[in-house]
């Protein structure tokens, strides 16, 4: 038994309408082929709907139970038809988004919420971890998308790579400020905050003033460098950060600014990536939101580190 949903819908319009004729103006069908619908149907079931009387179908009970499972099944056709084109338009789905804590704060909640703004049926779970868990996560497929700093390469990867360069942040005011560029020697002997020891940016300033013969003076010790943007601030120190933490600075602030960011000769990459699994095909909006993330990881890598904050500041 093999009901088409042709004769489906031939059967309820006939009951709807109450005639083949009636039926068969609504289907865009002619008359015999209807009938031939409703026959085929009933020889499917094995016993007849109708009673045929004087050229007319007169429904039996059998007929009116039928009617509302029919109604049932293609009411939940027409629905999960209307779902999957809210799908296909990236009206209806749920992104799953890892991300390190540099973008973490301002940067991807930004991101997600302009994506997402008109788009009222998109769920989007989004975690901050660190990048070593954050591999596992996308590589494992719990994760459809990963913002990472770059990893080794691994089959379960695949892998985008976006190489930003360091900047200075110092106070608007300070002297060092008026300078196209800040040097190594520049910041000989002079207070800095910094990530923690073992953080790959750490190191490359530190060979950086080391090549430089400059001294290398890290007074403030931080988990993150956003927050050392306050003691920046507040002119107790210098800092060499990462491109995203002034555009999360910028979205933090707004017009409030007070730190000014330049160009740090040094040339300490930051190298980041987008990370999605390997073996499973992305969705089409999982697709759309990882284009809007490459192009903003693109806009800040074009963009000077003076006109960083801006990017994305409120008003």
């Amino acid at each position: 038994m093999n009901p088409s949903l042709r004769q489906l819908r031939a059967f309820r319009e006939v009951m709807r309408l109450g005639s083949v004729s009636a039926a068969a103006r609504t289907l865009h069908r002619t008359q015999p082929a209807v009938s031939a619908m409703v026959a085929s149907l009933e020889e499917e079931l094995g016993y007849p709907l109708f009673e045929r009387a004087r050229g007319r179908l007169v429904p039996l009970p059998e007929a009116r139970y039928f009617l509302e499972e029919v109604d049932e099944v293609l009411e939940r056709l027409t629905d999960c038809m209307q779902r999957m084109q809210e799908i296909g338009a990236l009206e209806r789905g749920r992104l799953r988004i890892a991300c390190l804590p540099a973008a973490s704060s301002f940067l991807m909640p930004r991101l997600v919420t302009e994506f997402v703004r008109e788009r009222p049926a998109v769920d989007v779970s989004l975690r901050m971890q660190s990048s070593k868990v954050l591999e596992e996560w996308v590589a494992s497929q719990q994760y459809d998308i990963g913002l990472a700093e770059t990893p080794e390469p691994r089959p379960a990867l695949r892998v985008r790579p976006f190489r930003l360069q360091c900047l200075c942040a110092l106070p608007a005011d300070d002297p060092l400020a008026e300078q196209d560029a800040i040097t190594p020697a520049d910041l000989d002997g002079a207070p800095m905050a910094a990530l923690y020891p073992e953080h790959q940016t750490r190191q490359l300033t530190a060979a950086a003033f080391a090549e430089a013969g400059a001294r290398y003076r890290v007074r403030f010790e931080l988990q993150t460098f956003l927050p050392s943007l306050s003691l920046v601030e507040n002119g107790v120190c210098y800092c060499v950060c990462d491109p995203i933490t002034a555009v999360n600075y910028g979205i933090c602030r707004g017009s409030r600014r007070s730190v000014t960011f330049l160009p740090f000769t040094g040339a300490v990459p930051f190298d980041l990536a987008i990370l999605t699994p390997a073996h499973r095909p992305l969705a089409i909006l999982t697709r759309a939101f990882l284009e809007r993330l490459e192009a903003e990881l693109e806009r800040i890598r074009a963009t000077p580190p003076h006109a960083l904050p801006a990017l994305w500041a409120y008003s």
